[in-house]
């Protein structure tokens, strides 16, 4: 029984095998690709901005240096690197989904942000990266979707040099109970019906908001983070603990 759960996982609430889930979730993020932006702000009524900028706002990094975005997506973290680093510095701009890299790498030429950063496919739990070789490592709404988040947290702080930050900005836990029925309601009638409407597909947003609730909570990640090998993990609980930042250091 214990070694059927180990070749297993969750697809949202569906368990599937663990070789299967890469494959499905390349297929929901390729369907919402083209659609995914706009619905961020729709779907978190553009607060999901404000949790960006928070997090950038703690990536300690200054000009010349390296950043590394795991998961970057359409780049909204990507870009906000590439100005902290400045022209002189480095981004690295990476996803598994090639169909959300092109989306990203797209919008980044169109801001006239292509000269520092480089993207490429890249699997969260192998990544292409020396040891010790970037100043700051972030995810965003990317671990949730990861099979082997463990594996992945441990290729960050691998390639996270001395004196740098891991930063996960995450769909979390509510600490503000009374919100949790309003939140349930609009997670699992409203989003679908969004992504019904916006980009002709329910089931894909109904499975990003099954994986929220199977993702660790605030306490388990940050454990998990100090498992990885981080040191002086921190989290913020953003919107009532809609989202948590953490932030996991390297000595």
């Amino acid at each position: 029984m214990g070694n059927n759960e180990e070749q297993t996982t969750h697809f949202g609430y569906e368990k599937v095998a663990r070789g299967e889930k890469a494959g499905r979730v390349r297929s929901v993020f390729e369907s919402v690709a083209p659609s995914y932006d706009i619905m961020n702000d729709l779907m978190s009524l553009g607060a999901h901005r404000a949790w960006k900028a928070f997090m950038l706002a703690r990536t300690g990094l200054r000009s010349g240096q390296q950043a590394l975005d795991v998961a970057g997506g359409t780049g909204d973290i990507t870009a906000g690197l590439a100005q902290q680093v400045g022209e002189s510095g480095q981004v690295f701009h990476t996803d598994i989904n090639p169909a959300m890299l092109a989306v990203g790498e797209d919008r980044l030429l169109d801001q006239g942000l292509g000269r520092n950063i480089t993207s490429m496919v890249a699997d969260a739990e192998q990544l292409p990266f020396d040891d010790n070789s970037m100043h700051c490592v972030s995810i965003a709404f990317g671990l949730r979707n990861v099979t082997n988040k463990d594996k992945a947290l441990a290729e960050m702080q691998r390639v996270l040099r001395p004196g740098g930050r891991v930063l996960v900005l995450e769909f979390s836990r509510l600490v503000v109970k009374w919100l949790e029925p309003v939140y349930e309601a609009y997670s699992f009638r409203v989003l679908p019906a969004l992504g019904e409407l916006i980009a002709d597909d329910a089931d894909s947003y109904r499975y990003l908001a099954e994986s929220i609730r199977m993702h660790p909570d605030q306490v388990t990640l940050k454990n998990m983070l100090s498992s990885a090998g981080l040191e002086d993990v921190v989290y913020h609980n953003l919107s009532g603990g809609i989202v948590a930042l953490h932030i996991g250091h390297k000595y």
